[in-house]
């Protein structure tokens, strides 16, 4: 089992290199690197390149924690079905750790929510509509993104804990508890990848979201 996790881990990490920002950006000829925050992610392509961008962006990287998280499942579903919700994790882990620490860019990334998002639906989808509420309620009374993310991971967080403890995982029992602490670490992650935003709250300077008014292609 720990060769699988480690299988689960990388191709996790190669599916969260795929660097969908700075394509969407290269074809609108901006480097979001350079703009805005200076981060690759949806807020900051929505901020910089619009709504049409942003959303792109989004969905690809959703999509790089979803497909390594199914190849995953493809491989595992029959060897070791109590393991396999696991093992997706482990892959939804890798895949951002990927987004965040890509080695191509010496380990300067993004902060993976939109991943972070691919992997709730990956692992169960039932866990959605409360992340997004939790993401709503916290966005639209404040302007503040990065308070919206955070509420999305500790929904996930919290409801695995619930769904596990409810027997709605099809997870081992002994597997459980490893699952916990991988949610926990991508909880742990999110709000460390934050931790300037946390600090501007604390501050009373945090940006508020603004799409940016340039004309959409």
């Amino acid at each position: 089992m720990i060769t699988s996790r480690i299988i689960g881990l990388v191709l996790g990490y190669v599916f969260g290199l795929f660097p969908t920002g700075k394509i969407v950006g290269k074809a609108y000829h901006t480097d979001l690197r350079k703009s805005g925050s200076g981060n690759t992610g949806m807020t900051n392509s929505i901020r910089v390149l619009g709504w049409k961008a942003g959303v792109i962006v989004f969905f690809g990287d959703c999509l790089k924690a979803a497909a390594a998280m199914l190849i995953v499942w493809l491989i595992y579903r029959d060897i070791c079905p109590e393991a396999v919700k696991m093992l997706e994790l482990y892959a939804g882990v890798g895949a951002v750790l990927g987004h965040n620490f890509p080695l191509y860019a010496r380990f300067k990334g993004g902060k993976g929510i939109a991943c972070s998002v691919g992997i709730v639906f990956g692992f169960d989808w039932r866990m959605a509509p409360i992340c997004a509420v939790l993401f709503f309620l916290s966005v639209v009374p404040t302007g503040f993104m990065s308070l919206g993310s955070l509420g999305i991971l500790s929904g996930f967080f919290v409801q695995t804990i619930v769904f596990g403890q409810l027997g709605w995982l099809k997870v081992g029992a002994q597997f459980l508890p490893e699952v916990y602490v991988l949610a926990g670490i991508l909880t742990g992650l999110a709000f460390w990848q934050h931790r300037a935003n946390l600090k501007r709250l604390a501050s009373g300077t945090e940006n508020k979201f603004a799409p940016s008014k340039k004309k959409e292609d």
